[in-house]
């Protein structure tokens, strides 16, 4: 398993170095929001040591309890403790441009990218199983180590196959909340956590309560100001602030606003899903090339920007306020003992998306599982770095295809 060294202090870094690194692996993250989170770990915790694995898995377990993009919250959480606000931003922006730009040239109709039946681009899902592979092993040895721990690990797992929604998700990690707080308060309390970015509780309040006011008022103010820009906006803004499990989630929440509207033609829409597959990043930038397409203006860049920042927005107001109090509740002890069993759950739920639908999705007969176990060695034991693994899985699926 992969050694982890002790973390370098949080809030040390800055926002050019968190923008660098994020970029990277906006370039390079293919495989959707689970394999994401296998590619943060690595390069976070176990390559650079901005955080230890309690922080992670604490910053993962939180995510999973907001609503909005999970792979992208935790990446704004990273940028947030390495280096403040700015750090956020730096982290999202480099996460998301790539495949933003990607997008929005594609709506274009200056790039063209291949179907999903590419070849290459079935390469880039066996990477996406080596990588969450490589994530489960490696947090199941600090997070779901012992028999209760183990236990909690699978029932979770169990709990998100059978209910394959963002119920059955939230719902595993409420039972393995509840089932830490009954079986694991005799354990001796985590170690501290180096997730401890300093916002001030009253700037906290103050984004919860923008989240919140603008959640409900721009739909008035949509209603009372017609206008496209505005109504984009609280499209976009609502969609961003209400889907839980994010991801693909977000897809029939967009389609009922772009659709029925005439913004975007049902074919449209279609055809951009099909080249969001084809980007790495987060699967919300699905939303810029939405914006560049729509009919009315504002289109192209600027229909692409306001339609961008709307969908992330809420993430932003959403970490940034919670996050300073989740730091709070989890240095109580009945708080540490629902952690502890949150933890084993989040190690479920990457067990469970490890199957389905990573699994599911990629391998397809013997040779698919022999490039994802020669792409688990190179990352697990050889320690390749994730992008150059992709590059190789990309090469192997065409020569496959």
């Amino acid at each position: 398993m992969t050694a982890i060294a002790a973390p370098a202090p949080a809030g040390k870094g800055t926002p050019l170095e968190v923008f660098i690194a994020f970029l990277r692996l906006g370039l390079t993250s293919f495989g959707g929001p689970i394999a994401h989170l296998g590619y943060f770990r690595q390069e976070f915790v176990a390559r650079r040591h901005w955080l230890d694995e309690a922080a992670y898995a604490d910053l993962v377990a939180l995510c999973q309890f907001l609503p909005g993009p999970a792979s992208s919250e935790v990446g704004i959480g990273i940028g947030l403790t390495r280096a403040g606000l700015a750090g956020a931003v730096a982290a999202w922006t480099g996460f998301t441009l790539p495949s933003a730009i990607a997008l929005v040239l594609f709506a274009l109709g200056v790039e063209r990218f291949g179907s999903l039946d590419a070849a290459w681009l079935h390469g880039l899902k066996i990477a996406a199983v080596a990588v969450v592979a490589q994530a489960v092993w490696g947090m199941a040895a600090t997070m779901a180590t012992g028999k209760t721990r183990a236990t909690l690990a699978v029932a979770a797992a169990a709990v998100v196959l059978a209910v394959p929604t963002a119920v059955g998700q939230l719902g595993a990690i409420a039972l393995g909340a509840v089932a830490g707080v009954v079986l694991l308060r005799t354990e001796r309390a985590p170690s501290p956590s180096t997730l401890g970015p300093s916002i001030r509780h009253g700037f906290a309040i103050a984004c919860l309560a923008v989240f919140f006011a603008l959640l409900a008022g721009l739909p008035l103010l949509a209603a009372a100001f017609p206008g496209q820009a505005l109504a984009m906006f609280n499209a976009f803004y609502r969609a961003g602030s209400l889907v839980f499990g994010g991801g693909h989630v977000v897809l029939p929440l967009l389609q009922a606003a772009v659709v029925p509207s005439g913004w975007v033609t049902n074919d449209a829409f279609l055809a951009g899903y099909g080249a969001a597959q084809a980007v790495p990043g987060p699967l919300f930038t699905f939303a810029a090339y939405l914006g560049a397409v729509m009919g009315p203006p504002p289109n192209g860049w600027a229909g692409a920007a306001i339609c961008l920042v709307a969908i992330f927005l809420p993430s932003f107001l959403l970490v940034i306020g919670v996050l300073p109090f989740w730091q709070a509740l989890r240095g109580k002890p009945f708080a540490q003992a629902a952690l502890a069993g949150v933890n084993a759950a989040v190690v479920g739920l990457l067990l469970a998306a490890l199957y389905n639908p990573v699994w599911l999705a990629a391998i397809m007969g013997p040779l698919d599982f022999a490039v994802a176990l020669a792409a688990f060695l190179l990352l697990a034991v050889w320690k390749t770095p994730p992008w150059a693994v992709v590059v190789l899985c990309a090469v192997a699926g065409g020569l496959i295809g």
